[in-house]
Formats: structure tokens, sequence, C-alpha cells
């Protein structure tokens, strides 16, 4: 064996009783498991494993690593969480398929997502394709990643930005568009419905597009119309017309915000079971943490991003038209604020584009408006236009029984959502996992240690129909997490977002250590993971 991992605690992904074992790999696999009683396995390299936990390592559901894996190769945010495998192009919009002006308006759309503006070189764009960018991937990765297609890009390639329904030839592009991305290689497919250009489509082109999806035997992850006003109506919206398309169903953090909502998650979760009593095959990703993350342009209302990002800013430089989308927002209830009025002191600035404007960092738009004497709708609007739609936001609208109540449903899995750009950025980015483990498992007994370890390994790699991931079982990668089940616990809190977290010594990525004696070692052993892996071996 390359290496024999002795005397540790297996909890193996299943939801069962853990037990004690020897467990060695061999050439990237777990080549044997070894219970207390059978013959030793001998091993060119032994690991003491006294007091650890092993388990399968951790799959992000909902990741935001689009570019951070590129720019940044230590990717210690994910790596020492014990995440070993991230799904990107999440929420519609991602960097391919794209042409050439296609990816320079996306560029500018995310930019407070991911970075990455156009004239920010840090990263190489040298993939139109999805296939080309799961081949960049590929060059080498510190975690593994698999993608979706995403439904705003394609819309936004096939259409642009314009606010009306697809032609017969524009819907057939689109179709088009994403039987090649799976054919390349990705997953899914996603969809960002509070995002323009994607929220524009409407639910029978969803629908066709969604048979595409089922024909090749992917799912679809949408981040639905709403998660305020209009949240229980989303939900039946994409349930219904998963099941017109025959189509798998992943829920993006599955959440139900705002006042409006609050105490309103066992209805939810009855309409799910009564789907999946009915034969639908849905699942759902949530992160323990009760406010949201986004951007602050995210907040404006659909017809206002009609044309692009540039067009977005002609309207907010307009006074008359400035004060009608303030109109939306703040009396109304804006689209993209899921049909409530906003609430300027639930809007805390995260992370801004522009340096300049980092003393709004850390502040709700309420604080920064009164600092300058100034309505809080001014404060933002200025905001928006000076660092040209690139702040991200905090939304502090969640409420923790509906977290619990939802994380404890049989096909929850974990997602971070984790946006990594930004001087404060969600905590939930650099501690998902071990919060998971430490607070709701530990402290609070939420789920139990083995069930929270089912709902972050093999339930995820059963959405994303992975033979030989998700467990610790002979022949299964060795992508897999040694933890402290006593002292495990997300170092990153609201304050200090960026703190790693305690309790995950060891994290390894095809048998190889990315995580060694609570250190990240130079191994880059992260590859794409495609709907059929085409990797050699």
């Amino acid at each position: 064996m390359d290496l024999v991992i002795r005397d540790v605690r297996v909890i193996d992904g299943s939801g069962g009783p853990s037990y004690r074992a020897d467990v060695g790999l061999d050439g990237g696999r777990i080549a044997a498991v070894r219970r207390e009683g059978d013959p030793a396995l001998p091993g060119n390299r032994t690991l003491d494993a006294h007091g650890l936990a092993l388990s399968p390592g951790f799959i992000d559901m909902h990741a935001h690593s689009d570019l951070a894996l590129l720019r940044d190769p230590a990717h210690e945010a994910k790596a020492a969480q014990g995440v070993t495998l991230e799904v990107l192009g999440q929420d519609g919009l991602s960097y391919a398929p794209v042409d050439d002006p296609t990816l320079t308006e996306v560029r500018k759309a995310i930019t407070g997502w991911n970075g990455g503006a156009p004239g920010d070189t840090t990263v190489d764009f040298d993939w139109r394709t999805v296939g080309g960018y799961l081949d960049r991937l590929d060059r080498g990765i510190a975690v593994n990643a698999a993608y979706l297609v995403p439904q705003g890009t394609v819309r936004m390639y096939a259409m642009g930005w314009d606010d009306r329904p697809a032609t017969p030839a524009e819907l057939a592009r689109m179709k088009q568009l994403v039987a090649e991305g799976l054919e390349q290689g990705a997953v899914g497919m996603s969809s960002g419905l509070t995002y323009t250009p994607g929220m524009y489509a409407g639910g029978a082109e969803l629908t066709e597009l969604c048979r595409v999806v089922a024909h090749y035997g992917g799912y679809y992850c949408p981040h639905h119309r709403s998660y305020g006003a209009g949240a229980l109506q989303a939900y039946e919206e994409m349930v219904s017309l998963t099941r017109d398309a025959g189509c798998a169903l992943h829920l993006a953090h599955a959440t139900m915000n705002f006042g409006v909502n609050k105490g309103r998650a066992p209805e939810l979760l009855a309409l799910l079971d009564d789907a999946l009593a009915a034969g639908a095959d849905i699942s759902l990703d949530t992160y323990p943490y009760t406010p949201g993350c986004t951007t602050l342009a995210a907040m404006l209302p659909s017809w206002a991003g009609e044309g692009g990002p540039d067009a977005v800013l002609a309207r907010l430089r307009d006074d008359s038209t400035a004060e009608k989308i303030r109109h939306h927002m703040e009396e109304i209830g804006a689209d993209g604020c899921h049909g409530v009025p906003i609430e300027w002191d639930t809007i805390e600035i995260s992370g801004v584009s522009d340096p300049g404007l980092a003393s709004c960092v850390g502040r709700t738009i309420a604080q920064s408006a009164a600092r300058r004497g100034e309505a809080p709708w001014v404060t933002a609007r200025r905001l928006l236009i000076d660092d040209r739609l690139g702040s991200t936001i905090l939304q502090h609208v969640g409420h923790e029984e509906n977290v619990r109540q939802i994380m404890r449903h049989r096909v929850h899995t974990g997602g971070s959502d984790g946006i990594l750009q930004g001087d404060k950025p969600h905590p939930r980015a650099y501690g998902t996992f071990p919060h998971y483990l430490g607070r709701y498992a530990r402290e609070l007994g939420i789920l139990g240690l083995e069930e929270t370890v089912a709902h972050l390994t093999s339930r995820p790699a059963a959405r994303l129909r992975l033979p030989d991931r998700g467990l610790v079982r002979e022949g299964y990668r060795a992508d897999l997490v040694l933890f402290d089940p006593d002292t495990v616990a997300a170092g990153s809190t609201f304050e200090s977002p960026r703190t790693l977290p305690t309790g995950i010594p060891y994290v390894l990525i095809d048998g190889r250590f990315v995580i060694e004696d609570g250190r990240r070692t130079d191994v880059l052993a992260g590859r794409s993971v495609r709907r059929t892996d085409r990797r050699p071996g």
C-alpha cells in the first residue's frame, strides 16, 4: 500500500454506525478496509489516526470558485474545510459556453462574485466552450470540480440581454448549446431566476432546456424566482416544470427568507415530500447560516437589467429612471429583491471592486447613509455607479428555525454558496462544512455525526451520479478527510471571515495529501469531474 491509515474511526458516508479500522490506499484508490481483528495491512507509509475520524471528502454542491480555482492554487478556503469536490457554474452565470462578446458581458456581470472584470489579467480566459473550461481545470487545481451549464449565459449567448420570449431559432440555439455542454462533460444546468438575463426565460423555455438535460442524464439546479414573497410558488414552479420535462431537480440554497417566510419551512418540506412520494427525483442544498450573499446590483428590478451592465449604469445615472428604480425597490418590492420592499438596514456591503470605496465595507447601506446624512437610496445609487455594479453584499434576512428544519430533510446536501471575493466575505465560504460538523452535529445535535457526514458526501455523490465517490469503500477514489469530532469547528466568523477551521488535520485527494498536519501542501491533485469522466485511469 502507498499509505495505511491505522486505527481510525471510519464514518463511511452511508449514514450507518462508525467503526474502527485500518484503511489502505494505493494508486489513488481505497485498496483495503480492515476492521479490528483483521490482519494488519502492510504499507510503505503509515499514519496513526487514533482519535481521528475518517470520512469521504466533502462535496460542495454550490460553489462560486469558477475563477478562484485558477487564480489561487492553494485554495485553502475550501481545501482546509475538507472539500474535495466543488460544483461550479452556479446561478445561471459563468464563463462557458461563450463567444468573445458574451465573455466580456459575463465578466462585467459577475465581477462581484468572482473578480475577473475586463482588464483583470490574473486569469487567462483561453477557453470558450464547456469542454475547454474543463480542460483548463485539468491542468491542475486544488480540489476537484464539476460544472453546470449556466442557462443565463446560454441565453445571453443566443439572444443577448433582451427581456422577451425566445424565437424558435433562438430556443433551438440554446438547446444546442446546453446539449454541447453536457456532451463535453457538464453534469447538468443551472439557472439564476432572479438574475438577468436568465430570469427573462419563461417556464416553457426552461422546460424545453430541461428536456435536453434529462436526455443526457443530468440535473437542473435553479436559483428560483423568489426566496421571499413568492417563495413557495417559485418552488412549485420548479417542481412542476421538471416533472413535465422528466428531469431531476436539485434546489440551490433552498432557504425560506424574509419576514414573510418566518416559520414556513414545514410548508416547503411538505411540498417536496408530496413530490417525492409521487416519484419526483429531487434534492437540495443549504448552507448553515441565516444571511444570504450576492451583489448589490442583484437587488435591482429585472427591467433595469435589460441590455446588460452598461445599460444598467446608464439607467442609474438618469435621475428620472433612477427614481423609478427606487420606487420599485423601496415601495413595491423588486423581483431582484424577491418581491419584498428592500430594507436597507439588512444590506451590508461585504466587498467592493474599487479600493477607494473600502470605507463602505462592513457597514449596512443604512449606516453609510446616516454617516453621510443622506437617504439610503442615494448612497446605494452612488455605490452602484462608482463601483460599476461590482459591490457584494450580505443580506441579513434569514431565520434560524427554517435553516435547522430544512437541513434535517432526507434529500438535503451541503453547499457553501461561497463567494470568495471582497474584504469581508460571508463566513460560509471558509466555514460551511466544519460548521455543520461542529455546531450543528456536535453542539446542537440537530443531526447525528454519521448522518451529517452522509449529507456532505454520499448524498451529493448520488446526485452527481458518481459511482466511485462519496463512500469509504474498497475501489473508491481516495478523496478523504481526517477530522477530530471533538474539536472540529469553523474558524470563520462575520467579524473574521477568512479564518481557517480547526480540527481537520488531513485532507487527501487522489490519495495525496492536500492538507497535512493542518497545513496546505503544494499538491494540486484536483481535476474536472465530468458527466462521463474522461480522465486516464
